[in-house]
């Protein structure tokens, strides 16, 4: 089976949708599948080996320029294609075009205008490429790049699907103005699917509502994560007090503000007690980090570890921490620092809403709290961190089921049986 992934880019920073995307494609390759994961907007940018085309379809710069400049539009597709090139369009992303949804209202209306909107050749090329592959299946990697649609079944009769993973977040973040008008031009285009994944239960039941879909019409695929490089176990407390760890990208909808607020109360009780903190921070948010590294009040005991590169240099950040926590303020729909903190052996504090609850009830890999209460999560990092005997039942469940409710070859299996099933129907 020869499948297409269509994945969106996420302008240079570590997108944990891309790079689940990326795993997953090579998860199917491994199960026998041929895949081509196709990047739009700009290249994925991963810490594991990179499965994507060298192309970039949609490239940011002539997506950017198509929405803002008619003149622009009247330039030859062929001649515009100059600016799709990978070095320029890192370039590009790193010094002016923005992927703050809050900056972005009528760029997202002209993607999802589809051949009514000024991407309609950009549109063409990409849906003769995907055609020319001659693929049993496509999948896309979000609902935002539906606008694809109408020139792809022009040209492709086969199976179509959306994988929801986010979609609400970004939604959420445009001004009002555009933000209804977004939502309705999605849910018109997602019609044209013939079915959408999902990772969880609650983000099925959360976004077919908030998209108006048919819940019908929706498939469960299990998360995965490869573990061959998360080679940590559980272990006893080696520091005095305990390294409580924050692995997501810097912004607040991670809440890390949360997780600041419950380290200045746990202080209070464990006087030594470290925080360190890892995961991409962008420019638009190094106000709001400054601040909350000042509120922290650590000192020392404080430590900043940057975006690790490699995917060995984040497992050994997980192998640094004795408990994670991530008390994040939007719904989230996957949760995969969770799996990678419980393939390390280190168990996780989370808020009880999103797909959290969903995860530890399958893993039994950690403690659940109210959401955006430091009392309570200063409450739960304390329980675990002055009781190892709990805190390493904890490591040593979330250790062993991780392995056999999210691994790769579950998720591609999933994938394969889904597509032969829509296939024959």
């Amino acid at each position: 089976m020869h499948i297409v992934f269509i994945t969106a880019g996420g302008a240079g920073m570590f997108c944990g949708s891309c790079m689940h995307d990326n795993t997953w494609a090579r998860a199917l390759q491994s199960a026998g599948a041929e895949v081509s994961l196709l990047p739009t907007y700009t290249p994925i940018r991963v810490d594991e080996a990179d499965a994507s085309d060298r192309q970039v379809y949609l490239g940011g710069v002539n997506v950017y320029l198509d929405s803002a400049s008619s003149l622009w539009r009247k330039i030859p597709r062929g001649m515009k294609r100059l600016l799709d090139a990978r070095w320029l369009i890192r370039l590009a992303t790193k010094f002016s075009v923005s992927n703050n949804a809050g900056d972005l209202g009528d760029l997202a209306l002209d993607m999802l205008a589809g051949p009514d909107g000024p991407h309609r050749d950009s549109f063409t090329e990409l849906a003769k490429h995907v055609a020319a592959l001659k693929p049993d299946a496509v999948i896309f990697s979000n609902a935002l790049l539906s606008g694809a649609l109408p020139a792809l079944r022009k040209v492709y009769a086969g199976p179509l699907a959306c994988v929801l993973q986010g979609d609400d977040l970004f939604l959420d973040m445009l001004p009002d103005k555009y933000r209804d008008q977004a939502v309705a031009a999605m849910s018109r285009n997602a019609a044209e699917f013939d079915r959408f994944f999902t990772h969880t239960r609650f983000y099925r039941d959360y976004i077919s509502r908030y998209l108006s879909l048919d819940a019908d019409r929706f498939e469960l695929i299990p998360l995965g994560i490869d573990f061959a490089p998360h080679t940590g176990r559980p272990r006893p407390i080696e520091h005095q007090a305990g390294t409580v760890g924050y692995f997501a990208r810097i912004a607040p909808e991670k809440g890390l503000h949360h997780l600041v607020d419950a380290m200045c109360l746990l202080q209070e009780r464990l006087p030594d007690v470290k925080l360190r903190v890892g995961g991409y921070l962008g420019s638009a948010y190094r106000k709001y980090f400054r601040e909350a590294s000042r509120a922290a009040a650590l000192g020392t005991n404080f430590e900043y570890v940057g975006s690790p590169a490699t995917v060995d240099e984040k497992a050994a950040f997980y192998q640094s921490i004795d408990v994670l926590s991530v008390p994040t303020e939007f719904l989230e729909p996957k949760g995969l620092y969770v799996l990678e903190a419980l393939a390390n052996g280190v168990p996780v504090v989370q808020p009880r809403h999103g797909s959290f609850p969903e995860i530890i009830e399958k893993t039994g890999g950690g403690l659940l709290v109210e959401p955006k209460n430091a009392e309570a999560l200063a409450n739960g990092l304390f329980e675990l961190l002055t009781d190892d005997v709990r805190r390493m039942k904890l490591a040593e469940t979330g250790h062993e089921r991780v392995r056999s409710e999210y691994s790769l070859e579950l998720m591609a299996q999933r994938t394969l049986e889904l597509f032969r099933s829509i296939s024959n129907s």
